[in-house]
């Protein structure tokens, strides 16, 4: 027996509603029909597989776990977070070492999203200060410097 894909992710929202309205607009996701369980839940499709945002009041998203989107335009993802989120947003922007880069936030329930795009020289890195190389703060070996982040060698 072997997994053969990823089906769906589930995460936290401490505001149903106010998470799939974000995850919409931000994202393009979609809802779909979605069972009732005994904690509220909805399902959203993104791409060929869906992200579960379900209720969990507690507002104890982890700190660390995460999800990776990959998106299209890199400019219009990172303008929608920018005036959704406050100053002290507690992004991060990396360039990884296959020049790919990774652009870290908190969604409104606090859980921590990654938004992918697939090469820093396309980006006007005076649009974007805060860019930061990897290599420039984090050794790194002949191993990870190989690292990337699509590994069927699509892009987008």
């Amino acid at each position: 027996m072997r997994a053969t894909g990823i089906n769906h992710v589930s995460i936290s929202a401490s505001d149903l509603d106010e998470s799939t309205r974000f995850y919409e607009e931000v994202f393009g996701m979609e809802r779909v029909a979605t069972p009732i369980f005994e904690t509220p839940v909805q399902w959203l499709r993104v791409g060929g597989i869906q992200l579960h945002l379900f209720l969990d009041e507690s507002g104890r998203a982890p700190s660390r776990h995460h999800i990776g989107l990959t998106i299209d335009d890199f400019a219009a993802a990172y303008a929608a977070i920018r005036s959704r989120t406050s100053d002290e947003w507690g992004s991060q922007l990396v360039e990884l070492p296959s020049g790919q880069v990774q652009l870290y936030f908190r969604d409104p329930a606090g859980n921590l999203i990654e938004l992918n795009w697939p090469d820093a020289d396309t980006l006007d890195r005076s649009l974007y200060p805060e860019l930061r190389r990897l290599t420039d703060s984090v050794p790194q070996t002949s191993e990870s410097e190989r690292a990337v982040l699509y590994l069927d060698g699509s892009l987008v």
